[in-house]
């Protein structure tokens, strides 16, 4: 039983059956995964790699799964982003396996994976085709090799492990670049730590500098690649203080990606003294006042889960935040739920900080048994490991704060550094096992993730079935804002990538393209998909632009809202224009 490894089984059937639940098919791309859906056909139908304009992410290996996919299935969007749900079973087998290397227990690790696995954001990218979920896959499995080879019984097993963390990094992090960290800073930090075992390092550092060679060809072959972005530099001026505002905000969407690890700190305030918990009731509810109240300062305290910046995929509006349709999407999380997370989360964060200025005074318990102990890792290897990593992390991320465009999704990392260190430190501080109190909050989040899932894919559909509508009645692909995504695909079936200002290379790639004809709605994006120019468009508000056009509109069903909502087709120019 114990080699069937049945317990990560078990984490990897539970994200497969909440996903099956949502429902998450949509003949449509989805934020950025479209063009990529796209290279991947591309790659299944010719065997060659080619960029279209919209891929900052070398992509590697997540088009050649995706390619394998579409080879077994057929061509669809749904069928490619199926092996982003395949790579997502096999990171949450690897994190519960990774989260017992780092010396929690068996029964917490499938909590603390659960957590992570089935939060809102986890379930909703691992059905998209986004790079996000193979970027965690590559760093987590570097971490296992890691963590192995600080546990080898011999040098030769060391070395063995090793290597493992360095191939599978390098070859894994083709999907995206910021995954070779692994390679970079977490195999050196497992070198550091066995810097005594000469055979072992000089092994590790001839392995590693293969590593940076292989990455730095990758680089070298990617910029000699036409239609690729490049990085997003840091510019040139830019507000310091609203730089780090941003990323204060963005690390503050991590309690609420482990929101379930967070609140069990919770009655750990019972012991706090008096003046501490109503300094802390004072500052919490004063946040929320300004958070809630209606003023200029609001947009400078946002409550839960709008942490990070514009574009988040976990919204109050329970759909990604950067679809640039016309109107105002309907709230999904009302205010007094946004409040009750944000306290959750504030005070689990505060709990947990206090708990570590006092550690002093609480007697821990050990929750691993002695066998276990012997081979787990101690609190100094497992800092040395991760915190260089997520230092670095982050510290990659610095020129996105600077235009205030920084993603929940980038916190997936972090969420497992932080549940590690989380989960860990419960379970021999305060308790051996995790209580029924995450447990159910696990469940509670799952439900909330299967319904944002859901509930984003229905959204999708709706928006495939007006451009349906449309279509039956003449009007072209090229005539509609669908919204940027699906503006993205009728852009590659005119012309062979994205129209992007900031392709290098080939330098003539980009061509300024002409406004639209005056009196025309505003569209996202027009200057990146010029071969559209509408006459129509899809918004939730039918009063936007020039009002209704003569279409019928379509509703969708939210799971967990109170009532169904509706998309309408509204008219971009005056009537009289067409």
């Amino acid at each position: 039983m114990r080699k069937l490894r049945l317990p990560a089984i078990c984490c990897a059937l539970a994200v497969l059956v909440c996903e099956l639940i949502s429902r998450p098919y949509a003949n449509i791309g989805i934020s950025d995964d479209g063009p990529y859906i796209l290279m991947a056909q591309t790659l299944a139908s010719t065997g060659h790699i080619v960029y279209n304009g919209w891929a900052a992410a070398m992509i590697g290996w997540q088009l050649y799964i995706g390619a394998a996919f579409i080879k077994l299935f057929g061509f669809s969007f749904t069928a490619v982003r199926m092996s982003t749900l395949f790579v997502s079973l096999a990171t949450a087998f690897l994190l519960q396996r990774t989260l017992v290397r780092c010396g929690i227990t068996e029964r917490n690790a499938v909590v603390a994976t659960l957590a992570l696995a089935l939060s809102p954001l986890y379930l909703l990218l691992s059905v998209t085709y986004m790079s996000d979920l193979f970027g965690l896959f590559a760093m987590l499995i570097c971490l296992y090799g890691c963590l192995r080879t600080l546990q080898a019984a011999t040098p030769h097993n060391a070395i063995l492990w090793l290597c493992f963390a360095v191939a599978t990094n390098a070859f894994f992090g083709t999907a995206r670049q910021i995954a070779w960290l692994g390679v970079l800073v977490m195999v050196p930090s497992t070198l550091w730590l066995l810097r005594t075992q000469r055979r072992v390092l000089i092994a590790g550092c001839i392995a590693t500098l293969a590593g940076a060679l292989s990455i730095y060809a990758c680089m070298q072959w990617l910029k000699h690649q036409p239609y690729v972005l490049p990085p997003q530099p840091l510019p040139h001026t830019f507000s310091v203080l609203s730089s780090v505002l941003t990323l204060i905000y963005f690390l503050l969407a991590i309690p609420f990606l482990v929101l379930p690890i967070m609140a069990i700190f919770l009655p750990s305030l019972r012991k706090t003294r008096p003046t501490i918990i109503a300094a802390l009731a004072l500052f919490l509810l004063g946040y929320l006042f300004l958070g809630i109240y209606p003023s200029h300062l609001r947009g400078g305290f946002p409550l839960e889960p709008t942490m990070g910046g514009g574009g988040n995929w976990i919204s109050v509006h329970g759909i990604h935040e950067g679809l640039h349709l016309q109107g105002n999407a309907p709230l999904f999380l009302n205010v007094p739920a946004q409040v009750l997370i944000t306290i959750i989360c504030f005070g689990g964060f505060f709990a947990v900080l206090l708990s570590l200025l006092q550690r002093g005074r609480v007697q821990p318990h050990r929750a691993v048994p002695s066998l276990q102990s012997a081979r787990e890792v101690s609190w100094k290897q497992l800092a040395i490991l991760l915190v260089p990593f997520a230092l670095a992390y982050t510290a990659l991320l610095i020129p996105r704060t600077a235009t205030g465009w920084i993603y929940d999704r980038y916190t997936l990392e972090l969420g497992v550094v932080a549940l590690i260190f989380l989960v860990r430190y419960y379970q021999e501080t305060f308790h051996p096992r995790i209580p029924l109190l995450g447990i159910a909050l696990v469940a509670a989040m799952a439900v909330l993730g299967v319904a944002i899932t859901h509930n984003h894919f229905s959204l999708y559909r709706a928006r495939v079935t007006l451009a349906a509508e449309l279509h039956a009645n003449g009007i072209p692909d090229t005539l509609i804002d669908q919204g940027f995504e699906q503006n993205f695909i009728v852009e590659l079936q005119n012309a062979d990538h994205i129209n992007d200002a900031t392709i290098v290379f080939p330098s003539n790639a980009y061509v300024p393209a002409p406004p639209l004809p005056a009196g025309t709605c505003k569209m996202f994006w027009h200057e990146k998909t010029p071969s559209i120019t509408p006459l129509y468009g899809i918004s939730f508000d039918p009063n936007a632009c020039y009002s209704l056009a003569p279409f019928a509109p379509v509703h969708y069903t939210r799971w967990l809202a109170s009532t169904p909502e509706t998309l309408y087709v509204v008219r971009y120019v005056p009537p009289e224009g067409r």
